[in-house]
């Protein structure tokens, strides 16, 4: 971000605050500012700089729909209902007020460009923005560029698409394009602007100058690529969202691997190409200083890791993301490590934009932590994932995860008797890759207590539990 500056008092403005509301689909915490060495995420990495990184945030359900519905109403999966892609938390949950919903009622602007809510033009809300999406709904053209993957009769045809062309061929230029053109509209009104990202979702297309950036035959294969043993069978999946592109065989060698790792690492640098474009216009338009930028991914993504492509798990590769806020007179450049969730940020912008925080809300605001981002904070965060994951009418089975400093413990439980099925244990401090399930030790009814006491009972100023 070009010469952010970030004003040490909000008070200096009485003007409410700006929210810049920037969403990216699939991104795992693989940037440089979270100590990857190979990718190039210049932008992002700056926007760290000005902020605070959140080390350990967590997705509610590493999926599209549900995730980002927890997060746009600060309700999780099981008071939401919407588990699945189809459902829209306007028949489970009609009266809601979502987050942009709740600035709207405030005297904001607001207002949507790109991917914020799913995809398809059905799982829009209309009552979210103060004017129509722009950009909310893609098609293959805004996927693929090359005539030979536009003429294939699938919406998927390749997984990986690299052309010599310019930025807004694909759909993340046009969102770029079209954030800076509403931000020279509306910079004279408060304003919430979320602007949605697609890449690095799947196909990883990026215009060729991006995978250039990165030398294939140097990019490091997982280590871990097959299923460990001792894993449950709920656990893991087939990848069937990576299978359905037509390049992708039953077995996906290793040549095919360091294909996808190339372009997923091309889709990173391509997006945060186009961040930097907003931000740096944010900037020309002197609406920085006076404007709270959040960067946030729905979820995670496994790259091969345990033999798993894409999400749809409750393993930390699909749970863990990357979040950035960045706020006037807040802390700037530092790192927390506190146990945080995506559906604590409704409550933050609340409180960050001086409004009340509505009572009904499932998160915990984050502000304390851009103040003392090292004080002691939440001793565990929750995830879910039903399966069978393409279910009818409700699941069979809820795989319940809780991630607190040092563990992650799964519960897979019959979604309608709560009858337990099976269970994972991993210890991070020996086991980051989670590999070796030890279900067996006695240390699980201790954290199996902590996980039906529920997120409640694990917000700041409760008693910590050991684990």
């Amino acid at each position: 971000m070009s010469g952010c500056q970030v004003n040490k008092r909000l008070g200096d403005n009485k003007q409410p605050p700006n929210i810049l509301f920037i969403a990216i689909d699939d991104l795992r915490p693989q940037l440089g500012c979270y100590g990857d060495k190979i990718v190039q995420s210049p932008n992002i990495d700056r926007l760290a700089g000005f902020g605070v990184l959140f080390n350990r945030a967590y997705c509610q359900q590493a999926v599209c729909s549900p995730s980002r519905t927890s997060l746009m109403t600060a309700r999780r999966p099981n008071t939401t209902k919407v588990w699945d892609l189809n459902t829209h938390f306007r028949t489970t949950i009609p009266d809601v007020v979502t987050l942009p919903q709740y600035f709207k009622n405030n005297g904001y602007h607001t207002q949507s460009i790109g991917k914020i809510y799913h995809d398809p033009a059905s799982a829009q809300d209309a009552l979210s923005w103060s004017v129509p999406e722009i950009l909310a709904v893609t098609n293959k053209e805004g996927k693929y560029v090359l005539p030979s993957n536009l003429q294939k009769g699938s919406s998927k045809a390749t997984a990986t698409e690299s052309a010599d062309v310019p930025d807004n061929a694909y759909i993340d230029g046009q969102v770029a394009d079209q954030a800076m053109a509403v931000l020279r509209k509306i910079k004279d009104k408060p304003f919430f602007l979320a602007v949605g990202f697609r890449r690095p979702h799947l196909p990883f297309s990026a215009p060729k100058k991006y995978w250039d950036l990165y030398e294939q035959k140097n990019i490091p294969l997982p280590v871990q690529r097959i299923v460990p043993p001792n894993i449950p069978a709920y656990a893991v999946h087939n990848s069937e969202e990576l299978r359905g592109y037509s390049d992708i065989d039953h077995v996906i060698t290793d040549s095919k691997t360091q294909e996808l790792l190339h372009g997923y690492y091309a889709a990173i640098s391509y997006t945060d190409a186009q961040i930097g474009e907003v931000l740096a216009e944010l900037d020309r338009l002197n609406l920085t200083r006076n404007t709270i930028i959040v960067l946030w991914s729905d979820h995670g993504f496994h790259l091969g890791e345990k033999g798993l492509w894409a999400k749809t798990t409750n393993y930390e590769l699909d749970t863990r993301v990357p979040l950035i806020i960045a706020a006037p007179g807040k802390e700037r450049g530092v790192t927390s490590n506190g146990l945080v969730e995506l559906v604590d940020l409704y409550p933050t912008l609340a409180e960050l934009g001086g409004l009340p925080v509505p009572e009904a809300l499932e998160g915990t605001s984050l502000a304390p932590l851009l103040t003392k981002p090292d004080q002691p904070w939440k001793n565990a965060v929750f995830s879910q994932f039903p399966r069978p994951w393409q279910y009818k009418n409700e699941p069979e089975i809820m795989g319940y995860a809780i991630r607190t400093d040092r563990y992650r413990y799964v519960e897979w439980r019959n979604f309608k008797t709560d009858e337990v099925k099976a269970m994972e244990l991993y210890d991070h401090q020996i086991d980051p890759g989670e590999v070796n399930n030890i279900a067996n030790i006695a240390l699980i009814r201790e954290l199996k207590q902590q996980l039906h006491d529920g997120w409640q009972m694990a917000r700041p100023g409760r008693i910590m539990r050991r684990p």
